[in-house]
C-alpha cells in the first residue's frame, strides 16, 4: 500500500542487477558503502533471510556511534525486498531517533532493483509503520533531509560499484 507520507528515491545505476543485489545482501559489501557519507559502517550481523537482522554502527569521527537495524520481511532475489528499518541500541533493539523524538520508531521500506538493458534501476520507497499522526507530519517533513542522506549514500554505491570488478 502507497500513501502520500511516502518517501521515494530512484536512481539508475550503471552495473547488473546481479551485482547491485549483492552489494545489498552481504556484509562485507555493505560495509564499504552503506549509509550517510562521512560515516564508517560496523555490520554487527548480517542475517539476510526473511525475518533476519541487519544490525549495524554508523561512525563518525569523535562522536559515539549511531545504531540502526533492518528486519527484513521479504527477499525476492534479485529485485525486490521489503524491511522494517529503525534506529536501535548497541544490542538491537529499537530505539527513538536520536535527533527527532517525534520520528516514527518503524519505518516500512522496499527496495526495487530493475533491470533496464546493462543498468539498473533502484527505487526505494519507504513509509513509516504503526505512527501516529504526530510522527507521519514528522516523516513528511523530514522528505527533503531524506533526500540528501540517501543521496549521498547512493553516491557512496555509485562510487562502490564502478570500482568493482564485475564478477565480484
Amino acid at each position: 500500500m502507497h500513501t502520500d507520507s511516502d518517501f521515494v528515491i530512484t536512481r539508475l545505476l550503471d552495473a547488473p542487477r546481479g551485482l547491485v543485489w549483492q552489494v545489498h545482501s552481504e556484509p562485507a559489501h555493505l560495509a564499504r558503502w552503506w549509509g550517510p557519507k562521512g560515516c564508517a559502517i560496523d555490520v554487527a550481523r548480517l542475517d539476510f533471510v526473511p525475518g533476519g537482522l541487519f544490525h549495524y554502527a554508523m561512525r563518525w569521527d569523535g562522536q559515539p556511534p549511531i545504531w540502526g537495524r533492518f528486519v527484513y520481511r521479504e527477499i525476492e532475489a534479485p529485485h525486490r525486498m521489503v524491511y522494517v528499518n529503525s534506529f536501535a541500541d548497541a544490542e538491537g533493539g529499537i530505539v527513538r531517533n536520536p535527533w527527532s523524538p517525534t520520528w516514527p520508531l518503524e519505518m516500512l521500506t522496499t527496495l526495487t532493483l530493475e533491470e533496464e538493458g546493462a543498468q539498473t534501476r533502484l527505487t526505494i520507497r519507504s513509509s513509516p509503520l504503526t505512527a501516529d499522526e504526530e510522527e507521519i507530519r514528522t516523516f513528511v517533513a523530514g522528505h527533503k533531509s531524506m533526500e540528501q542522506g540517501f543521496s549521498g549514500t547512493i553516491e557512496q554505491l555509485v562510487d562502490y560499484l564502478a570500482n568493482l570488478p564485475r564478477g565480484a
